[in-house]
């Protein structure tokens, strides 16, 4: 069904009279007349009949019509939005992070990005979780962009495209009644003789942590696994363990004691994720461009890490 022709048939609907509906239309009577014999063959019924010199809607036309109407409303209004989609100085961002990113990084970067001219009414839609989670809603068209760490599950680096923002200072998390905070710093060894407060298999974290244990020839004893920061530091906190976790600006400095690593330990890379061969919006990827170039000049020219 030609979208067009549905819209001369309101037009006609309107005026009752072909030459005026042609007129206002920009088309010739014989082609008005053409578009609507179209319909009426489409849907095998009568849309108008005479009436005198002009001509009216059939009963059937009737109906028609408001359905016609109400579906050209709907079509007007998904087009209006996909043009607000593609405006770049209005458009949405849906944006995913992990626990650790919702700290300082991604509101850091927001706000100096809204503060730039035209951006003030750029929307924001704002969703956490752990980082294999937020990488399969960015394949599944959930998201835009994603804040994380690297993925660990099978696959997901051959369908997205993957930029390295800052690194993160990996911290040792002890209880203020545990006789190592006492110290300014500690050594992997040291923490090894406590039970560990760990992140789950779902964190992109675990595979970094992991990792500094098994260069270390070190196994943790952990008690339990958590997803999120706060949970771990709580179970610190309250006396169950030791942890390693990144740096956390916002962290209340009496819950826990944090003290740097002696050990050659890694710090944690933060990457920015699109996915692979998809179309982004100017908005979007206006966003994706200012957050490289913010952290390119702010942290990683300055050997600088959060």
């Amino acid at each position: 069904m030609n979208l067009k022709h549905l819209e001369f048939f309101v037009e006609l609907a309107k005026t009752q009279h072909m030459a005026k509906a042609a007129e206002n239309l920009g088309i010739s009577q014989p082609s008005l007349s053409y578009a609507i014999k179209s319909l009426e063959d489409e849907l095998k019924i009568p849309l108008f009949e005479k009436d005198g010199r002009n001509i009216k809607l059939t009963n059937y036309g009737k109906i028609y019509l408001e359905y016609v109407k109400s579906g050209l409303a709907e079509f007007k209004s998904g087009a209006d939005s996909i043009s607000q989609l593609l405006d770049e100085n209005s458009g949405q961002i849906n944006l995913g992070f992990t626990f650790t990113m919702g700290q300082d990084l991604v509101p850091h970067l927001v706000s100096k990005f809204q503060e730039e001219k035209n951006n003030d009414k750029v929307q924001f839609l704002f969703h956490q979780g752990v980082t294999n989670n937020l990488v399969q809603d960015l394949l599944d068209d959930k998201l835009d962009i994603v804040f994380a760490s690297q993925p660990t599950f099978q696959g997901a680096n051959d369908q997205i495209n993957c930029y390295h923002l800052v690194d993160q200072r990996m911290l040792a998390a002890v209880a203020y009644s545990n006789p190592l905070s006492k110290r300014e710093s500690v050594t992997l060894k040291e923490l090894a003789e406590y039970p560990f407060i760990y992140y789950s298999q779902k964190s992109g974290l675990r595979s970094i942590i992991d990792t500094m244990f098994s260069h270390a020839k070190i196994e943790p004893r952990i008690v339990f696994e958590a997803d999120e920061d706060h949970t771990i530091i709580g179970f610190v906190h309250w006396g169950y363990g030791v942890a390693i976790i990144p740096h956390l600006p916002q962290l209340n400095p009496y819950e826990v004691k944090m003290l740097p690593i002696s050990d050659n330990v890694n710090v944690h890379p933060i990457y920015l994720f699109t996915k692979a061969n998809h179309f982004l919006t100017p908005v979007v990827n206006r966003f994706k461009q200012f957050s490289l170039d913010y952290c390119e000049e702010n942290f990683t020219k300055k050997n600088k890490l959060i």
